[in-house]
């Protein structure tokens, strides 16, 4: 008898809590102003769709107007990196005044093996790379991923000269 007894409170117990939940679904069906919370993506890609500048997506290295970047190709970046996703390829050119100096050939960025931890960011002493708050990164084929990142015909940004700096 006090088996049956516990089963009906439980079952009396169950449609009270039920009929707590939808007055509660019922009072916001009313009361709550009807607002979007969810962004139509990809329709809105272009429209209304904002990225927090906060958010880091790929690594870029930056050009000026004149395809000049600031890379030295010091390799800090790709030391830093505990992915090895950065490949620093330079190469030994002679100057004017016959020294030989080391420059960027190619700046190698795979995408594919980066997980967008800044380290890289944070290590170049020359600010030449920055993260890009690009969030639609994914390719069908997997070589997309793996990028050079300095523009051909590319060069190092001069230093301006002190006399430069104090005019």
């Amino acid at each position: 008898m006090r088996a049956l007894f516990n089963y009906i409170k439980e079952v009396v117990y169950a449609f009270v809590s039920l009929a707590k939940g939808l007055l509660l679904t019922l009072r916001y069906f009313v009361t709550i102003k009807k607002v979007n919370i969810t962004e139509e993506y990809p329709d809105n890609r272009t429209t209304t769709i904002s990225v927090k500048e906060r958010f880091y997506g790929e690594v870029v290295l930056t050009h000026d107007e004149n395809n000049e970047h600031k890379c030295t190709a010091c390799t800090l970046c790709q030391i830093a990196c505990p992915n090895n996703s950065i490949q620093i390829i330079s190469k030994q050119v002679e100057t004017e005044d016959g020294k030989k100096k080391r420059v960027l050939d190619k700046w190698i960025y795979h995408l594919d093996m980066c997980t967008f931890c800044y380290q890289c960011i944070d290590a170049c002493p020359q600010d030449a790379i920055e993260m890009k708050n690009s969030f639609e990164l994914s390719v069908y084929d997997r070589s997309k991923l793996v990028r050079q990142l300095n523009r051909p015909g590319s060069k190092l940004k001069e230093k301006p000269t002190v006399k430069e700096q104090q005019s």
